[in-house]
């Protein structure tokens, strides 16, 4: 997986080729587009201000595969809380009508420059996704010079007050997919269920006509619709496996397996998100998923070899543990929460404190233990006021544990 600023653009166009292509109805060159967009964008906002999201996940797949209803939960698997970029609803939007009203083609050009404009909004500085795109590979090596340029704003304003503003990017594919059978079903399910909605509508008044498609209704119309994502859309997509974080997801399953999917997809990844000098810092310090993924391996060998090296000390804590501690415990089995003062000399030992964190740990407990030292006053000469101390040691130890769940009736 290759960062944002190892990308290769290439070599801008003399400006009389693109002046003289941007006469075209529609553009078929990426670069072409790309560099018009941008200089758009500059000429317009200023190149300072072109901050674009942090992250940004392509959404993608194919009719049917629950784009509209999983987009929601990859957002809150991310963090975000800006609402999703739409393509489809990009092209129904004012700049977008009126082109068509002029009678020009909403074609690749004009795709990129509406996207651009509103990735730049504030609320998407996090991250955004985009929903449905790309869709051509026009778009895709579009996507691939605007990361590259960005990746290049990152370098230029890296030591200045604006570095903030231009972090390199982190670029998620997500593709949801399903077979054609399951596409054709699910178009005309959600078919069904919109003409039943519009009719009630049309009955009661109540509520809003929602949009129909043809493909909707018609078996051989929905077939075509997934032949076409695979045929185009499908293609596109997969060009990107090699260049940014890539996650195709099943989306055969119910609801939840397929948000189970998706989660399984978007484990955090820091060797990908992060800076290099940042994740070089930290790198060195273990995942705790790695941690956790032996730990009860560990925590088994760790008890028997106690017994076996050490078994009467052992025993003690065992003792200590049964007769001082688990009384106080069981008057706190509700709250889940205990917290117990002991000065018993056996917890002098390291080596006791750790077998009493480990035998709570395997018994389903969490234990803490804190040390704490004092001076208790042992012996006071009249003579001279002076008072003689010894020093005290007193452990507490918090135990957390799963509590009990007080049912109160209605009174």
């Amino acid at each position: 997986m290759i960062r944002a600023d190892e990308i290769c653009m290439s070599e801008p166009k003399p400006a009389a080729d693109e002046a003289s292509g941007l006469k075209d109805v529609e553009i078929k060159d990426a670069q072409l587009i790309f560099n018009a967009v941008w200089k758009g964008l500059v000429d317009e906002i200023g190149l300072e201000n072109l901050r674009f999201p942090k992250e940004i996940i392509l959404l993608g797949g194919a009719p049917g595969s629950g784009k509209g209803t999983n987009t929601g939960f990859i957002m809150k698997a991310r963090g975000f809380t800006c609402p999703p970029i739409v393509v489809s609803s990009l092209l129904d939007s004012p700049e977008a009508k009126a082109l068509k009203d002029n009678g020009q083609l909403v074609g690749d050009r004009e795709v990129m420059g509406i996207l651009l404009r509103q990735m730049l909004g504030a609320e998407f500085r996090d991250g955004a996704v985009l929903d449905g795109f790309p869709r051509t590979k026009i778009q895709v090596e579009c996507m691939k010079l605007l990361v590259k340029r960005i990746g290049k704003m990152h370098r230029d304003y890296a030591h200045t007050h604006l570095a903030e503003f231009f972090r390199l990017p982190t670029i998620h594919v997500m593709v949801l997919f399903v077979d054609e059978k399951t596409s054709v079903e699910r178009q005309l399910y959600r078919g069904r269920e919109i003409a039943k909605h519009n009719e009630e509508v049309r009955m009661t008044g109540v509520g809003e006509v929602q949009e129909l498609r043809p493909t909707d209704l018609d078996v051989e119309a929905a077939k075509h619709r997934y032949r076409v994502f695979k045929e185009s859309t499908w293609d596109a997509l997969q060009s990107l496996r090699e260049v940014f974080f890539y996650h195709l997801i099943n989306a055969q399953g119910s609801v939840s397996e397929v948000e189970e999917n998706i989660l399984q997809e978007l484990q955090y990844q820091s060797s990908l998100e992060l800076e290099p000098e940042t994740f070089s810092m930290i790198r060195e310090i273990p995942l705790a998923s790695e941690l956790v993924l032996h730990a009860r391996q560990e925590l088994v060998r760790r008890l028997d070899s106690y017994v076996r090296q050490d078994q009467s000390l052992f025993q003690e804590v065992v003792d200590l543990i049964t007769n001082k501690f688990i009384p106080i415990i069981e008057r706190h089995a509700i709250s889940g929460r205990a917290v117990i003062n002991n000065e018993d000399e056996v917890l002098a030992n390291p080596l006791a404190l750790a077998m009493l964190i480990d035998i709570f740990s395997d018994r389903g407990y969490h234990a803490v233990v804190d040390k704490q030292l004092s001076k208790v006053p042992q012996r006071f000469d009249v003579k001279t006021g002076e008072i003689e101390f010894r020093p005290n040691t007193t452990y507490r130890i918090r135990v957390y544990f799963e509590g009990s769940e007080i049912r109160r009736g209605d009174r």
